[in-house]
């Protein structure tokens, strides 16, 4: 009896043991599931931090970026004095190559006087990003800069707007040509046929602006007006010394008045030989009747 009674404590002893167990593993496998739940939601917190910071830096980025990408249409003008014109005027075409631009217009004039004043005058598109360089290139190559004007226009905001005008046409556009497609009376393919042709306009003009824009922002305008001053020596030549050539030319001229004059004498006397026959005639007369009168 003794030993059964032994067994039974033993083993109640163990199912109290084994039941104070199970109900203490619930409670734990809740707190770790709950500092698990908390864990990941401190991480999904960060992740969503780290996010949000991310889209702030890439916001700030293109912010930059349009700050950076600004378009501006630059124009300048120098007066410059300077030594020789041609050697200058040829000068500027070969840097006006080189930077990969062209000229617009070019001019040359001068004034002869007792001081011969040479100027000139050119116009001509360089690429953007050789702007500084062509104009500092420039003003060295001169003699003496008189003037230097420098203007930019921002016209970024212009062509944002021209931009998102475009593309809120081209949804139109593109509306349209799915109405046409599922129209099926006349009428109604007339008149999306107009409201297209209409809003294809209206695309061409807000693209040409920006074409526009695009170009005048690639290329800064340079106007230059090149003075140069001093008196310039004629150069000695024997071009100018051909005396035995001038000289014949001299004589053959005046043989060619000499016979001239003959023809024209001879047919002044024989074309008017009537009137001179009675001229002389009565001149003979008149000559006879005074001496005549004065013999007596």
């Amino acid at each position: 009896m003794l030993k059964k009674s032994i067994f039974l404590l033993t083993i109640l002893m163990s199912l109290s043991i084994l039941l104070l167990g199970c109900s203490s593993d619930p409670a734990k496998g809740s707190k770790d599931s709950a500092e698990n739940k908390i864990s990941k939601s401190d991480t999904l917190s960060n992740n969503e931090a780290d996010t949000g910071s991310e889209t702030e830096d890439k916001s700030t980025e293109e912010g930059e970026n349009i700050e950076s990408e600004r378009m501006v249409i630059h124009q300048a003008e120098l007066y410059l004095k300077i030594k020789s014109l041609e050697k200058t005027s040829r000068w500027i075409e070969k840097k006006v190559e080189q930077y990969g631009g062209y000229i617009v217009e070019s001019t040359l004039s001068h004034e002869e006087e007792m001081e011969e004043e040479m100027s000139g005058s050119t116009i001509v598109r360089i690429p953007e990003k050789y702007f500084q360089e062509f104009l500092h290139d420039t003003e060295g190559e001169a003699a003496k800069v008189l003037s230097r004007t420098v203007t930019g226009q921002d016209v970024t905001e212009q062509y944002v707007d021209l931009e998102s005008t475009q593309k809120s046409k081209r949804v139109v556009e593109a509306r349209l040509l799915e109405f046409m497609k599922q129209a099926k009376k006349t009428e109604d393919l007339l008149k999306i046929s107009a409201d297209l042709a209409q809003v294809q306009g209206e695309i061409e003009v807000v693209t040409g602006k920006m074409k526009y824009l695009e170009n005048q922002t690639a290329y800064a305008t340079v106007s230059l007006q090149l003075i140069q001053n001093g008196v310039i020596v004629p150069e000695v030549s024997n071009k100018n010394l051909d005396t035995w050539d001038k000289t014949k030319k001299q004589f053959a001229e005046s043989t060619n008045y000499i016979l001239a004059a003959g023809s024209w004498l001879i047919v002044f006397i024989i074309g008017n030989l009537p009137i001179l026959v009675i001229l002389g005639g009565i001149t003979w007369l008149v000559f006879w009747n005074r001496r005549k009168r004065k013999n007596q």
